[in-house]
């Protein structure tokens, strides 16, 4: 190998070396420039870079794909999970759901049965309510289109278990569940908020139809004692004078008493006895002679001993007389048969009428009589017109009470009367 002389490219000297193979007789010379030998070098480097790098690839390629393969797997598990997840609280939100619906379902039932229950009460007040208040008995009162106790209240329980029942409808979509969740409220909670609304209105009403019926069994047995106070202190018991009256016939065989835990049943049966004696008190004392024969006329002879007018001599008045004029309307003072029905000596035209238990009233000096022996006569109907026929000195009437016969003063049963017309309406 040998040198060849420097040589100067574009003003500069450069550095070529001549490189000598020889084979044989052959002989070849290569002259190796710098540029060549940039090249080359780049070259190999380029090429060692990229031995590296892929002998660095080959290497780490298996750790990579494990990475990259771990990685995907617990994206994947993430993903699972949180399928997992939202399916299970899906699950739960239908589980709920399906509990509150059924909750609701359960509450709606209950509330149906209280309404109900009030339904079949309405149908047992209506008869008891009137006929205390108009104080006839329950097979004469008319039926009322409407309790007043339940009107305001009903439609107020009606409107709220619609109410529950939308709610119920609802409780069975998703989208629901998902609108309630938003708002904080579930279906159970607003049926639970309804249902205590519904529940607190039925007890009110429960407790005012309670209050009401409490209120009338007080009175009526007030009011029956107070008839049976009057009957007893003129001698008439109550029992005694409903015992004679055929329609009060009772029997059947013994049945051991019912016993009421429901307190509105328990109220509604105490009602009913009150009302009973009620009506066995107004009975009896609708048989008596309480009322007034000739009502406004003045009395102008009373029950006792006096000077007899025809006589001049001290004499017994078995009766009460009446300042009437003649061909005035007189009226039976109780129910009764009429057993004298005409003349009868010094009364005159007479009606005599038996109102049982002994007891018996005479209407005397009638100008008519308008009724005959035998007929049924109820208390306040007309018996004859007045007059001045036998032993009177002008026209009056003369109103007698007697029982088992003997001749009672009057004006006890009068005053009786006045004292029971408060009690008999």
């Amino acid at each position: 190998m040998a040198e060849r002389p420097e040589n100067r490219v574009f003003g500069k000297r450069a550095k070529q070396h001549v490189v000598i193979l020889a084979s044989g007789d052959k002989i070849r010379h290569m002259t190796i420039r710098p540029w060549m030998a940039a090249v080359t070098f780049c070259f190999a480097g380029v090429f060692t870079v990229g031995y590296l790098a892929a002998t660095s690839y080959l290497v780490l390629r298996d750790d990579l794909i494990g990475a990259t393969m771990a990685r995907q797997a617990r994206m994947q598990h993430d993903y699972e999970d949180r399928i997992s997840a939202l399916r299970a609280q899906v699950d739960r939100v239908t589980s709920r759901q399906l509990l509150d619906q059924q909750v609701v379902e359960e509450k709606v039932e209950k509330l149906m049965q209280q309404q109900l229950a009030l339904s079949e009460r309405h149908g047992k007040l209506d008869a008891l309510l009137n006929r205390a208040e108009t104080g006839t008995p329950s097979g004469d009162v008319p039926q009322p289109d409407e309790n007043p106790i339940a009107d305001g209240r009903r439609a107020d329980a009606s409107s709220a278990i619609d109410a529950i029942m939308g709610s119920t409808g609802g409780a069975s979509q998703k989208s629901s569940a998902l609108a309630y969740a938003s708002t904080g409220e579930s279906v159970a909670d607003r049926a639970d908020r309804l249902f205590s609304r519904v529940t607190l209105s039925l007890k009110d009403l429960e407790h005012e139809q309670i209050g009401r019926i409490q209120s009338l069994t007080a009175g009526a047995s007030e009011t029956a004692n107070a008839i049976q106070t009057i009957l007893q202190r003129n001698g008439f018991d109550v029992a005694e004078t409903a015992g004679n009256d055929a329609e009060t016939g009772i029997g059947g065989p013994f049945v051991e008493p019912e016993t009421f835990t429901d307190p509105f049943e328990a109220s509604i049966n105490d009602l009913d006895d009150a009302l009973d004696r009620l009506d066995s008190a107004r009975r009896s004392a609708r048989k008596l002679p309480f009322g007034n024969p000739s009502p406004g006329a003045g009395i102008t002879s009373r029950f006792g001993n006096r000077t007899d007018p025809f006589l001049g001599r001290l004499a017994l008045h078995a009766g009460i007389d009446f300042r009437v004029s003649t061909g005035s309307e007189v009226h039976s003072t109780g129910a009764g048969t009429v057993v004298v029905a005409g003349r009868n000596g010094g009364y005159g035209n007479m009606v005599e009428i038996d109102h049982g238990n002994g007891l018996t009233t005479r209407y005397a000096h009638l100008s008519r009589v308008l009724v005959k022996v035998g007929d049924h006569i109820e208390a306040a109907d007309a018996v004859g017109l007045s007059g001045t026929t036998g032993r009177s000195t002008g026209p009056h009437l003369h109103y007698e009470v007697r029982r088992d016969g003997k001749a009672i003063d009057p004006m006890r049963f009068l005053t009786a009367g006045m004292k029971l017309t408060t009690y008999m309406d």
